[in-house]
């Protein structure tokens, strides 16, 4: 299996990079392949905009979608997605490893999502969810909270973190076709104690173990010269 592991926190120390490491250990030991993405240490540029793209496919109007779409066709995505992209190309189980701000990931990721799962890359109209490009592929997310177990529970000032994590778990990942397996949460993570700690790391590990173990069959995603339609903007005025 190819695991790609998509890394979203700012601290090297971090129990975040701790997880991170656990995971692509465990991994490794078991015979896997392990990439990782890390994504502040990469400088990885969280804006979407006119510099994700090589060329413009119109000159008169920027639309985000219709400029994806010109550049999956062509190849002309910037470096940076362009590489990030053929990491998504070759995973069979992809980690969202990251600590939850303010109700959701941290905006570099937000930014990775915008514009390396892009139109005409990892979905089109009429390829979401159950016929979306990633159909086959495993996702897993992996985080990190201040608050508590109780805080994120029904009755908690929080709500469930099922409702926290839905834009991100079916918003993002299963409308792209991913199959998604339930979120790894390590809760209150300031506040425990190393026997906490340990515990979570060595849960994580036979979580990300028993991930790979389940069959993939991931479905190929477009090459540049895909004949999809570069302006869906045209439909939608």
């Amino acid at each position: 299996m190819n695991l790609l592991i998509v890394y979203a926190h700012p601290e090297p120390t971090s129990f975040n990079a701790a997880l991170r490491d656990a995971a692509a250990a465990a991994a490794r030991e078991a015979g896997h392949e392990v990439t990782v993405s890390d994504l502040y240490g990469e400088g990885f540029g969280a804006v979407a905009g006119r510099s994700d793209f090589l060329e413009q496919a119109d000159s008169s109007r920027f639309h985000y979608q219709t400029e994806q779409a010109h550049a999956a066709a062509t190849g002309t995505f910037a470096q940076d997605v362009a590489r990030e992209q053929e990491r998504v190309r070759h995973a069979d189980v992809i980690v969202f490893q990251f600590p939850l701000w303010w109700g959701g990931p941290p905006a570099i990721l937000k930014g990775w999502i915008d514009r390396v799962l892009a139109y005409g890359f990892a979905y089109v109209d009429g390829r979401r969810f159950d016929t979306g490009f990633l159909k086959g592929r495993r996702g897993l997310l992996c985080v990190t909270t201040g608050g508590t177990p109780e805080r994120f529970s029904p009755e908690g000032v929080y709500g469930p973190i099922e409702a926290v994590l839905y834009p991100v778990q079916r918003l993002a990942l299963q409308y792209m076709g991913l199959t998604t397996e339930e979120p790894f949460v390590c809760y209150g993570t300031p506040r425990i104690d190393e026997a906490g700690r340990r515990d979570y790391l060595a849960a994580w590990r036979q979580r990300v173990l028993d991930t790979l173990a389940k069959p993939v069959e991931r479905t190929p995603l477009p090459e540049p010269g895909n004949d999809l339609d570069e302006r869906p903007w045209e439909r939608r005025r």
